[in-house]
C-alpha cells in the first residue's frame, strides 16, 4: 500500500475524531462490498488484508473444507482444498487469495457509499461518546457563522447548532467570537446525537463561578441556590462551614475582580452574591436586598407537601420600589432563590395580618387576600422548570439604577402600585444614592 493511503487514513481519524481501527474496518468493509459486486455474491465470507509492504489490498475468500459440498459459496471439497494446501483436513477453514486485478465502476461506487455511510455513523457515535460523559459541564465554543437567529458553533472539531431560545437575549454573535456554553444533555436521535447547549441555563452561572473562584471549586464555599433572569440579573446564595471564611467576599474578590470576570462572560449580566441562611426569614430578607425588610412572616413552611411554601414580607413605603424591582424582577428572583411564594405588604398592614394569621393557623388552605381584608402590594411565585436544579445563583453586590425604579406589581392590586409610583418617586431617588455602591 502506498504511504499516501495511510496518511489519508490518519487525516480522517484526526478530523473526525474516529479511532484508527474503526476507519480501517470501514475501508475493509467497503473493499469486501466492491469484490462481491463484481466477482462474488452476498453469501460469501470475504476477508481484506491491508499491508504497508504490499502493493494493494489482498482479498481472501474464506471457505470450510467438507467431504461433500452443499453450499459452494461457503464450502469447498477436501479434494479441491488439498490442491491449494496439502495439510488441510475436513472441518478446517481455508483462505483463498482471490485478489482481482481491478474493480468496475459500479463496484467502486458501492465501496465509496459504504465508506461514507460507515464514517458518518462512526462520527456520530464518536460525538455521542465524547460528550455524553460531559453533561452538566462548561464547554468552550467558537462562532462559525450566524444565520438569522441561529448560530453555528464549533465545539472541539464538531459543528453544533445554537438555537435562539438558548441564547442570552440581546447578546451579539459574530464569526470568530469565543464563548462558554453549558452542556445540558446529549440525546441520541435518528439523525445522530443532539447536543442541548445553553447560555440561559442557571447552571452556566454556577460553572463560571466554579471556574473563577477557587473556594467554590474546592468546596470551601457552597452554592446553595440560584435564580436567574438571563441577560439581566442573577442571584446566588452561598455559604461556608468555615467561620473565618467570608463566602461573599471570596466570590466578589478584591475590588470585585472575580465577579466582574463572570459578568463579562455573561455579556454584562448582573450577578448578585448573597449569604444563605438556615433561617427562612433571614434568608428571604437577604434575598430581597438592596431593600430593607421590616419583617417576614412564614405563612406556610412547607411541612405539608400539599401546601406551597409561602411567606409575607412587610416593607416601609420608601423601601417598596426596591423590594419589588423593575417589572417585579427583584421579588421574582428572590422567590425563585428561596423557594417561597412571596407576598409584599406595606408595614401598616402588619397588625391586621398577624391577627388574621393567628385565627387561621390551623387551616390547610392558603390565606386569601379577601379573607385578610387587604391585598398585598405584590406577589411572586417560584418558577417551576425541569431544567432548574438546586444550584447556586449569584449577586455582584451592586445595586443598579433600574432596580430602584418603582415596578408594576406582578400579581395583585396593580392600581395600588401605580398610585404608589407617583407618591414615592422622591423617596426612590433618595434610595438610589444610598445604595449606589451596595455590596462592593
Amino acid at each position: 500500500m502506498k504511504p499516501q493511503f495511510f496518511a489519508a487514513i490518519n487525516q480522517i481519524c484526526d478530523e473526525k475524531s474516529i479511532s484508527y481501527e474503526r476507519v480501517m474496518e470501514t475501508v475493509k468493509a467497503a473493499l469486501a462490498t466492491a469484490y462481491r459486486k463484481d466477482y462474488g455474491n452476498k453469501e460469501q465470507e470475504v476477508e481484506i488484508l491491508l499491508d504497508e509492504n504490499s502493493e494493494g489490498p489482498t482479498v481472501l475468500l474464506i471457505k470450510e473444507v467438507v467431504e461433500e459440498v452443499e453450499n459452494p459459496n461457503l464450502e469447498i471439497s477436501l479434494k479441491e482444498a488439498q490442491k491449494l494446501k496439502k495439510d488441510v483436513h475436513a472441518g478446517d477453514e481455508i483462505k483463498i487469495d482471490v485478489t482481482p486485478m481491478e474493480y468496475g465502476r459500479i463496484a467502486a461506487q458501492a465501496a465509496k457509499q459504504v465508506i461514507l455511510q460507515r464514517l458518518h455513523e462512526a462520527e456520530r457515535e464518536s460525538l455521542y461518546d465524547m460528550f455524553k460523559n460531559r453533561e452538566n459541564e462548561l464547554l468552550s465554543a467558537q462562532v462559525v457563522r450566524v444565520e438569522g437567529g441561529t448560530v453555528h458553533l464549533r465545539i472541539e472539531k464538531h459543528n453544533v447548532l445554537f438555537m435562539q431560545k438558548d441564547q442570552i437575549p440581546g447578546e451579539k454573535y459574530f464569526t470568530g467570537k469565543r464563548i462558554k456554553v453549558y452542556l445540558d444533555k446529549v440525546v441520541a436521535t435518528s439523525r445522530g446525537p443532539q447536543l442541548s447547549i445553553s447560555r440561559t441555563h442557571p447552571n452556566l452561572v454556577v460553572r463560571l463561578l466554579e471556574m473563577e473562584i477557587p473556594e467554590i471549586a474546592e468546596g470551601e464555599v457552597q452554592i446553595k441556590s440560584i435564580a436567574r433572569d438571563a441577560g439581566v440579573r442573577s442571584k446566588v446564595a452561598v455559604a461556608s462551614e468555615k467561620e473565618k471564611l467570608d463566602p461573599i467576599g471570596a466570590c466578589i474578590g478584591q475590588k470585585g475582580v472575580r465577579i466582574q470576570k463572570v459578568m463579562e462572560e455573561l455579556s454584562g449580566e448582573r450577578v448578585d452574591i448573597i449569604e444563605w441562611s438556615q433561617d427562612p426569614k433571614e434568608f428571604i430578607a437577604t434575598a430581597l436586598q438592596p431593600a430593607k425588610i421590616a419583617e417576614v412572616i412564614i405563612v406556610n413552611s412547607g411541612d405539608d407537601a400539599r401546601i406551597k411554601k409561602r411567606a409575607a414580607v412587610f416593607v416601609e413605603e420608601a423601601e417598596r420600589p426596591m423590594a419589588i424591582g423593575k417589572k417585579g424582577q427583584n421579588v421574582r428572583l428572590a422567590s425563585d432563590l428561596t423557594g417561597y411564594e412571596l407576598d409584599l405588604y406595606n408595614l401598616e398592614q402588619l397588625p391586621a395580618f398577624k391577627e388574621k394569621v393567628t385565627e387561621m393557623m390551623d387551616k390547610d388552605h392558603r390565606i386569601e387576600d379577601a379573607e385578610l381584608g387587604i391585598a398585598p402590594v405584590a406577589s411572586a411565585v417560584p418558577t417551576v422548570s425541569d431544567e432548574k436544579e438546586v444550584t447556586p445563583r449569584s449577586n455582584s453586590g451592586q445595586a443598579s439604577d433600574e432596580e430602584e425604579e418603582v415596578a408594576t406589581a406582578p400579581a395583585t392590586d396593580v392600581a395600588a402600585v401605580e398610585k404608589a409610583k407617583k407618591e414615592e418617586a422622591p423617596e426612590a431617588e433618595e434610595k438610589k444614592a444610598e445604595f449606589g455602591n451596595y455590596g462592593l
